[in-house]
């Protein structure tokens, strides 16, 4: 055989397929970079919600803490209003007038969780009790408290003021 007798075989490529494989290429390289800006963005939107939801939970409790902070201001400007009832009760405790503001005040209290702390017959509780005497006392046993001089309350779970007890030594 000779030289010209060679069979020559050429693979036909067209144009098209070339821009049809560069085309896909592009194509793929653009869904690739969209998919990455989608999933940053759906990064920064949880970001900015988890950020809002943080924003709004400290935005309630701090008006949370500040209505508790004035209420507790409130019921601490009535306290001696509440120990003059208290003191008129014990010089006339007949009056019907003197009881029932006596009653008021202590409902009122209670409506808005302002209660008194126990103190006669307990065990002295420096959170709770500010002892100004000391006596002795054969019939109570030691730092048990004998008498009240200043009622103490409680706002819910805090104390407005301690109560001013007599402890037995």
């Amino acid at each position: 055989m000779t030289d010209d007798n060679k069979e020559v075989k050429i693979e036909e490529v067209s144009i098209n397929d070339t821009i049809d494989n560069t085309s896909a290429t592009a194509e793929n390289t653009k869904v690739e970079e969209l998919t990455q800006q989608l999933a940053d963005m759906n990064d920064k939107y949880l970001r900015l919600a988890a950020e809002l939801e943080n924003t709004r939970r400290r935005s309630a409790l701090d008006a949370q803490s500040r209505a508790r902070n004035s209420a507790m201001s409130v019921a601490q400007k009535i306290l001696p209003v509440m120990d003059a009832v208290g003191a008129a009760l014990k010089h006339a405790p007949d009056d019907a007038g003197i009881k029932s503001m006596a009653l008021a005040l202590e409902s009122a209290f209670n409506d808005i969780g302002i209660t008194k702390i126990e103190s006669v017959g307990q065990t002295l509780n420096p959170i709770h009790h500010n002892a100004i005497q000391v006596i002795e006392s054969p019939e109570h046993a030691s730092n048990t408290i004998v008498d009240e001089m200043q009622t103490g309350y409680m706002f819910d779970d805090t104390v407005l003021r301690t109560a001013m007890v007599i402890v037995a030594k």
